[in-house]
């Protein structure tokens, strides 16, 4: 039996068992009393260039297809503007200064080079507007601290918050500070105390302007800046932000899809962080850039169907350490981009998408505890919310064998049922399915869950993930 008839038969439940003997089933036991961090409905979120707003026709409420396959992703998510090109934004208040073609796409900043200063226009922040009415989503706005200037970020501000109003979550004054003196945005020796007295002046300065205004930050590469930032600014901010990246540079050979599924110390030790600043100062935080790897991504990595394990893990991650949410960076055609396209050519899900379909699946809700009675293994991962009237259960297989897993929810069980995130092949870029279905042009997925008797294995194919509905 050829691999893609084994996946194709674990799909439909049916597992070859003359062909393999079957293992024994790893108990994962769920403990629906024992309660974690809740996941709110706008917990998923997307991130893009700040550049991508000089084309201000992309963002907008009559750009149906892009409303339509964002709005799938959750009707309450959070669009976040931001990245490298916003240290090269300049506001203007001439509606004459837009391109002619007002839909281009941008794609992520691969930060190989400065990129050009681009003009944004109050068409630009209106659209955005009835973008975010059409998708019910909220925003992230990032404001200009590299190159601009505080008066230059008040008038800006003063456009955003008055448009998108209470559409907005938060304004954040610049991308990455940690790497101003690599990139060329400040000398070298720049450091936490000149950031730290830039960002309290703009603060001042918008503060004065909009006394009402909720901010966030520091929307960091690292760590390292993390700490002194929440106790110097923690009654300023509604929440901390942060990035991160698993693999990178792209030029790198050992960045390979083995690495990228497999553990990492850097986000362990950047939860620790997170999680004794919120015990600390009472601030909660979000994920607000995130993908596989920085510099716009690798071929072969970003765009395969393991980006989808990676991603929909990650999200389980940052549930469970007790993030607000998770804004997956992308634009244009980028590698890693989830959602692909342009309105002239019509918008594709890349795999990542579906990884984000499988966690908008399982539910908002409280997660719970989700024990293997074994031990955590690094071969397959197991997650749990418990929401209204049911209880999901995410499992992610990593390896190259078949798993069954007994899951054992400690309460009644009604009904049961399974939906399968899959690809032929780990490197895939183009097969991806959820529940036997390819999203469609406007990122609907219509194939239902398959029924499983209640408490029997779970059969998770290799390389694949699963999510369990119980109740």
């Amino acid at each position: 039996m050829n691999r893609r008839a084994f996946l194709q038969l674990c799909a439909s439940g049916v597992c070859a068992r003359a062909a393999f003997a079957d293992p024994v089933p790893m108990r994962l036991t769920i403990h629906p009393d024992r309660l974690g961090p809740a996941i709110a409905d706008d917990f998923a979120g997307l991130s893009y260039e700040s550049s991508q707003l000089h084309f201000p026709d992309f963002f907008s409420g009559a750009n149906q297809e892009l409303v339509d396959v964002v709005r799938n992703l959750g009707a309450n998510g959070v669009l976040r503007i931001g990245g490298n090109t916003s240290a090269r934004t300049v506001w203007t208040t001439d509606e004459n200064d837009v391109p002619a073609d007002a839909s281009q796409v941008q794609g992520p900043d691969t930060g190989q080079q400065a990129p050009p200063f681009r003009t944004i226009t109050p068409r630009a922040i209106r659209n955005l507007r009835d973008f975010l009415d059409a998708t019910g989503w909220s925003l992230i706005y990032g404001l200009n601290m590299g190159t601009g200037s505080a008066e230059a970020a008040v008038t800006e501000a003063s456009a955003v918050v008055d448009t998108v109003g209470s559409k907005l979550l938060a304004l954040q004054f610049c991308n990455e500070p940690d790497l101003f003196h690599k990139n060329g945005v400040r000398p070298q020796g720049y450091a936490f105390p000149q950031f730290s007295e830039e960002w309290r002046r703009f603060l001042a300065a918008v503060r004065a302007r909009l006394p009402q205004a909720v901010f966030a930050g520091p929307d960091t590469a690292a760590d390292d800046w993390l700490i002194p930032f929440a106790r110097t600014f923690r009654t300023d901010i509604a929440f901390l932000t942060q990035h991160y990246y698993a693999l990178g540079p792209p030029t790198d050979p050992s960045m390979t899809i083995e690495r990228l599924l497999g553990p990492d110390e850097k986000l362990e030790k950047t939860f620790t962080v997170l999680d004794e600043l919120k015990k600390e100062t009472g601030l909660p935080f979000r994920m607000a850039e995130t993908n596989s790897c920085w510099g716009g991504g690798k071929t072969g990595v970003s765009n395969t169907f393991a980006s989808a394990l990676w991603g929909v893990e990650l999200m389980c991650k940052v549930g469970s350490a007790g993030g607000i949410g998770i804004n997956f960076h992308g634009g244009g055609y980028g590698w890693y981009t989830p959602i692909a396209g342009s309105p002239g050519r019509g918008y594709e899900a890349r795999p990542l998408y579906y990884g984000m379909l499988l966690f908008k699946a399982a539910g908002t809700g409280q997660t719970v505890e989700a024990r293997f009675d074994d031990g955590p293994s690094d071969a397959i991962s197991a997650f749990a919310v418990r929401g209204r009237g049911e209880l999901s259960v995410i499992l992610i297989n990593k390896s190259d064998q078949r798993i069954p897993v007994a899951v054992v929810p400690q309460m009644a069980v009604i009904s049961c049922s399974a939906t399968y995130l899959m690809a032929p092949t780990l490197d895939d870029t183009d097969h991806t399915t959820l529940g036997g279905a390819r999203a469609g042009d406007h990122g609907e997925k219509t194939a239902d869950a398959k029924p499983l008797t209640p408490f029997a294995p779970v059969d998770v194919p290799p390389y694949s993930a699963v999510l369990v509905k119980l109740r």
